[in-house]
């Protein structure tokens, strides 16, 4: 159960790193997104520059540069639209996976905690099976203690025997 456990832990880290890594590429990519609409604008801007001097310049040609001006414009306005709206996409993604990382790590802490839980009850259960067990030791070694006694007073009986039997004093030892 416990290797279980520990799969379980490493299958929710391994999954929390690719939400991070999604979360990561997510706002890169926005990064980038943000870094292209500011070069667009800034392309827009120096073609609409050029268009005005072109204009002071050459006035017969202004009708047509001013139609090719507005045509570009257009063009880069929907492109910029369209990375807007990739933006956007972008940075809900990112919002879903913040949220989906936070939820794994929400997850992750209750199985933590409902891991600890679990070993507190395991070590309580460990504790009282040992006091058990120990009580009952001490619960035998009670019961034969008055025999010990027995056996030992006879040794001793015996053992002074023996030293009077050799002619020796057993208070002189």
């Amino acid at each position: 159960m416990h290797r279980l456990t520990v799969l379980e832990v490493e299958l929710l880290r391994d999954h929390l790193a690719l939400w991070k890594g999604e979360a990561h590429r997510a706002k890169a990519s926005e990064d980038q997104l943000k870094q292209r609409l500011q070069g667009l604008e800034a392309e827009l801007e120096g073609t609409r520059r050029e268009g005005k001097a072109i204009y002071a310049e050459m006035r017969r040609q202004c009708q047509a540069l001013q139609e090719e001006m507005e045509t570009r414009s257009r063009q880069l306005e929907q492109e910029m639209k369209g990375l807007q709206e990739q933006l956007e996409t972008c940075q809900r993604k990112a919002e879903v996976a913040q949220r989906e990382a936070e939820q794994a790590l929400r997850e992750w802490d209750w199985t933590l905690a409902q891991l600890r839980t679990q070993v507190a009850d395991m070590e309580a259960k460990y504790e009282e099976i040992l006091h058990g067990s120990l009580d009952c030791l001490v619960a035998k070694l009670r019961a034969i203690q008055p025999q010990r006694k027995v056996t030992v007073l006879r040794l001793l009986t015996r053992h002074k025997e023996q030293l009077r039997q050799f002619g020796l004093n057993p208070l002189d030892l």
